[in-house]
This record gives C-alpha cells, structure tokens and sequence, in this order.
C-alpha cells in the first residue's frame, strides 16, 4: 500500500441510509428531543454532545439511560439500505485508493452491512466506536499503523463534526449532501466540496488529491 493514497469514509449518512433508525432509536432514549436538535449533535464529537444531552434529567417521559446500540443495531440490521450508486463509487475508486471505514457506529454490523452488500472486499479497515469515540484519534491510529501523513488521506462524510475532527487531524473533507445535515451545515466546516449524488465522489477525489499536490 506504500505510495498510494487513502480515502477515509464515514458509514450512516454516506455509504449507509440509516438516518431513521438513529432517529427512532434517539426518540426511544429521550421523547422530548426533536429532529433538529438530533442533526445538532452530529456538529461537534456525537459521543460528546449525546452525553451531554443525556445527563440532564427530562423527566418519567425519557429514557436515558437505555444503552443505545441495543436498540439501534437490531433496527440497522434489518432497515439500513445502501444508498444508490455508492456500491459503483466505491468498487471504482478500490482500484485507485485504500478505503477506510471511520465511523461512530459499532464495527460488527458496519462489517455485516458490508457483506450483505458484497463491499466488504473493497475496504482495508473498518474502524468503528469500539476502537475509539473520536474519530480524529482513529485518523491518528490510520496514520501510524499505515505510516501515512494527512496529505495523503481525504475524508468523506455527511456531518459537520467530523469535518471538524478530519481538520483537527490535518486532512481535508468532502462533504456529501444526502446524509445527516444538509449543504448549508456542511458549508461552516469549509470542505473542499460538497457532493449531491454518489457518482461525483470519484472526481472530487481526484481533484482533491491533484491540487493538495
């Protein structure tokens, strides 16, 4: 893998459409929560601002303290779908590039879903929550296991916190606009760009890499 470069790719909202099952399952946890308030955890780490939100009390109506996952990977498993075209993207750009999964989902159904969609094979790593919370510490870890530098990694993903967490790291985004927040959240990381349909990765990529050089 010496000489090649990395694209990092986030999992639910970008490769997975899982954004109703996060949604259901964060209900179950807190009643009074609405939908805007959910896409607002994911501008910062969401393990942070998820616990943050958590540890105030709202009363008999919420249940904070269910464990999330087993509420949500049973509900992923079953109504997770890929998104359209990214099955093409990312067999397209294997022939090119190391893919890797950095994701704050569990790494066990990531590796399930990406077997039930035939795309495991196409991805060097999948690193989920297990590894750790914070994904600029995973993009630390990709780096020093694949003795790498940030110039040579881009970071693609539907959120704004980890576009903050990608800069931290020193590795720019690419922002895609059919995940968890849309175009005008997207814009306050400053990513290189901001993709509406699968089928535009691949050259936002190359051109990512091309003038990064």
């Amino acid at each position: 893998m010496k000489g090649r470069k990395y694209v990092l790719f986030d999992f639910d909202g970008v490769i997975a459409d899982s954004y109703a099952v996060a949604w259901s399952t964060a209900k179950k946890l807190c009643a009074r929560l609405t939908d805007g308030e959910y896409r607002s955890l994911f501008e910062g780490n969401v393990y942070e601002t998820h616990d943050a939100l958590l540890s105030e009390p709202h009363g008999p109506e919420c249940s904070h303290d269910l464990d999330w996952f087993s509420i949500f990977t049973p509900a992923f498993e079953e109504q997770a779908t890929l998104f359209a075209g990214m099955r093409e993207v990312i067999e397209n750009l294997s022939h090119t590039y190391v893919l890797v999964i950095v994701s704050s989902t569990l790494t066990s159904p990531i590796q399930g879903f990406l077997e039930k969609h035939h795309i495991g094979r196409y991805f060097s790593e999948v690193m989920g929550a297990d590894v750790h919370t914070g994904k600029r510490e995973k993009i630390h870890m990709i780096f020093e296991k694949y003795d790498i530098t940030a110039p040579l990694c881009v970071f693609i993903t539907d959120t704004l916190g980890d576009m903050h967490e990608a800069k931290a790291a020193g590795v720019g985004a690419i922002g895609v606009s059919w995940g968890f927040h849309p175009r005008e959240t997207l814009q306050k990381g400053e990513p290189f760009r901001i993709v509406d349909r699968p089928k535009e990765i691949p050259a936002a990529v190359s051109d990512y890499f091309t003038r990064s050089n």
